[in-house]
């Protein structure tokens, strides 16, 4: 693999990115600091495989409970399709909240593995977000 140095990125920035969006990721050794560069779609492919898996309970009232696995977040509202675009819009947020904070929570044991779904969360749409939950029957 080959790893530019940061001062030929630095001199020749917008030919780097043309090159991370066109051809492929780009490694930059600065120091004692290794970075790598990344378009967004190739980022997404790499992330297809982190679905947001929750738990589905139906409420006594028929109301729909989603509980998210690898996350906890939970969320109720009439039917299914609500409860997703709720959840996914919970994930949002929660992703955004995750990314001010970054230092602090992807060091933190008991939520670093939350990163993939949190880099997720922050290249996607609440739609798109919605679109990728998986439900799973619970059991009440």
């Amino acid at each position: 693999m080959d790893m530019l140095s940061a001062t030929d990125v630095r001199k020749n920035w917008s030919m780097t990115l043309d090159s991370v969006v066109r051809n492929r990721p780009a490694y930059v050794k600065r120091t004692h600091d290794s970075v790598a560069i990344i378009d967004v779609f190739t980022l997404n492919n790499i992330l297809a495989g982190y679905k947001y898996s929750a738990r589905k309970y139906i409420e006594d009232d028929g109301s729909v409970t989603l509980s998210l696995e690898d996350i906890d977040i939970v969320v109720n509202s009439n039917d299914e399709e609500s409860a997703k675009k709720r959840l996914a819009a919970d994930i949002k947020e929660y992703a955004e909240e995750f990314y001010e904070e970054f230092s602090v929570w992807a060091s933190a044991p008991n939520r670093k593995s939350h990163l993939p779904y949190v880099v997720k969360a922050l290249t996607l749409g609440v739609d798109e977000i919605s679109e990728d939950i998986v439900c799973l029957n619970g059991k009440n």
